[in-house]
């Protein structure tokens, strides 16, 4: 019990306590603090190399989505104004013929649309085939 109140044992535990709290104090710094600590073990020259390079690499790819942005930009405006009205001629081109083809289904019967686009002239129900041979010997 005598050591337990010794001063030298005491003042060891107080040292062992302070040492403890100096520790503490240290790992208060920054993860970008310690990483910025690390580059000091690298020369000079590798710093600057790498941190060139990261700066050429981020601007590169800035630029580089600059660029795809307008592009993709230029690409969607002249597609509305160049493809697109052609696209919607075509369509009313399309339903104008399935109209004709209806009514000629109504006016002259089921066969007459099939027949109507197969060859004009013809007589509703004839087969083409006759009628090419008529065309060829007149009677």
């Amino acid at each position: 019990m005598a050591s337990e109140l010794d001063p030298p044992a005491v003042k060891k535990q107080i040292n062992a306590h302070s040492d403890d709290d100096d520790d503490d104090e240290e790992l208060d710094e920054t993860l970008a603090e310690r990483l910025w600590g690390l580059t000091e073990m690298f020369p000079e020259k590798v710093r600057s190399f790498v941190g060139s390079a990261t700066h050429l690499a981020a601007t590169s790819i800035k630029v580089g989505y600059s660029y795809s942005c307008s592009i993709i930009w230029f690409m969607a405006s002249s597609a509305t104004l160049l493809v697109l009205p052609v696209m919607f001629e075509m369509e009313r081109a399309q339903q104008q013929e399935e109209q004709m083809q209806q009514q000629r289904q109504i006016l002259l019967g089921p066969n007459a649309a099939v027949a109507g686009s197969a060859g004009h002239g013809m007589i509703p129900g004839m087969m083409p085939g006759i009628m090419a041979q008529q065309q060829h010997h007149p009677s």
